[in-house]
């Protein structure tokens, strides 16, 4: 893949972001007046890190659960800009699947369809759709991190065909889930059947990509891959508080670690491949 086809990628991320961006502005004038009236009934809370250390003992706020989507959204725009500004002229096969990653942040705006599905009783067909688009770009953001890991360890192999391999995966997972249409958690997430197996799966991705940046400083003599595998790690926790974030606190922690991790993982690698 040459570089103006990579940079093709990226154009389209920011594109894709800025779009998400306005569909985010569009639902936030509508429909955060009514956090407030919804917040009253009973939700089930998201099983997860984040409500087991800090979630469990405070109260829901929508509102934290709304500016959790906006930051993810914003984030990834202004992430994948950077790496197309810092990355246009830089060979790196990594870097094109860590832009996968953070554009695939976006698609989290697609949770916002039920509150407006809780305020205007829309048919329950946008509500299956906005999962579905919501679990495609969670394991699409996954396997990209997870494939930029092996390119980083050594594996080599033309980019394109990996790229299709990963949408076809992603698509038959993302289709193939049961969606309970009558149930959603605080963090605007139906409920899903399969839970724990793919809660396993995405501990399991995230151990082997730590792994695999590690094993890359090894085999590669390289300590710089040590720091990216570190930021792996942060990126990891930071978009795990922030999906399921239903809190005020996990708002500001989860996005230290997701800027944290992604600055370290960026320029880590900007700094290998600088001068090949």
């Amino acid at each position: 893949m040459t570089l103006s086809e990579r940079n093709i990628f990226f154009k389209s991320g920011i594109i894709f972001s800025l779009l998400c961006i306005l569909l985010c502005t569009l639902a936030s004038v509508r429909i955060i007046p009514v956090y407030e009236l919804i917040e009253e009934e009973i939700f089930r809370r998201p099983e997860s890190l984040v409500q087991a250390l800090i979630g469990k003992n405070m109260d829901v706020r929508l509102l934290a659960v709304h500016f959790s989507v906006i930051v993810l959204v914003l984030f990834s725009f202004f992430s994948v800009i950077l790496i197309y500004y810092f990355f246009e002229k830089t060979q790196s096969p990594e870097i094109l699947f860590i832009a996968f990653f953070t554009a695939s942040l976006s698609t989290e705006v697609f949770r916002l369809v039920i509150p407006f599905w809780y305020m205007n009783e829309i048919p329950s067909l946008y509500l299956i759709l906005s999962s579905r688009m919501v679990l495609f770009g969670r394991f699409f953001g996954l396997f990209s991190l997870f494939t930029a890991s092996v390119f980083a360890a050594g594996y080599d192999t033309k980019r394109g065909n990996v790229i299709l391999v990963i949408i076809v995966v992603t698509l038959i997972m993302a289709l193939g889930i049961p969606v309970d249409t009558q149930n959603w958690n605080t963090s605007f997430c139906m409920v899903n059947g399969y839970i724990s197996m793919f809660r396993l799966i995405e501990i399991g991705i995230f151990l082997i990509t730590a792994i695999s940046f590690f094993v890359a400083a090894w085999r590669r003599g390289s300590r710089e891959f040590i720091f990216i595998g570190a930021g792996s790690v942060l990126v990891f926790l930071g978009r795990h508080i922030l999906l399921n974030n239903d809190t005020w606190i996990g708002l500001p922690v989860g996005l230290l670690f997701l800027v944290i991790g992604a600055w370290l993982m960026c320029s880590k690698i900007h700094k290998i491949y600088l001068w090949l």
